[in-house]
């Protein structure tokens, strides 16, 4: 929210989680109800299991030191373009739903992304009003891809 607020100017506030998780998080931007499905990018599953705090193996640690020294952009432009296959194929209760895609792996930063989404195929029909990246976990502002 701290990052479209600082890029737009537009108010954002109010941020509540719904249950069920359908979509996960609304608020208001400016007067309107917004809602918003946030999903997280990972590398591999491996990579999930690390940045979630689960307990490695051995083997998944050779894994991932590995996938550190390979080339990621087919990775990424693999695991977006699938993420986004699988989110556009929900349904919403909602009059305004955005998809918020949150970059959850240390291998990538906004420079990766920035080289894939020109070659990125958003599918022709989903729910989402607006498609925004968060390319950084902590930092930085978000792309809009749609």
């Amino acid at each position: 929210m701290r990052s479209y607020e600082r890029l737009t100017h537009t108010p954002m506030r109010h941020i509540w989680h719904n249950q069920p998780a359908k979509p996960d998080v609304s608020c208001y931007l400016a007067q309107s109800r917004l809602d918003i499905e946030v999903a997280h990018l990972y590398a591999s599953e491996t990579e999930a299991m690390a940045v979630l705090g689960r307990p490695l193996s051995l083997t998944m640690q050779r894994e991932l030191a590995l996938m550190a020294q390979a080339s990621s952009a087919q990775r990424l432009a693999t695991g977006l373009a699938r993420l986004l296959k699988q989110k556009a194929g929900k349904h919403y209760h909602s009059q305004r739903v955005w998809l918020l895609i949150r970059n959850a792996s240390p291998m990538w930063h906004r420079a990766d992304f920035e080289s894939v989404l020109a070659h990125l195929v958003v599918p022709d029909s989903h729910p989402f009003e607006q498609i925004w990246l968060l390319c950084d976990f902590f930092y930085g502002d978000p792309l809009r891809l749609y």
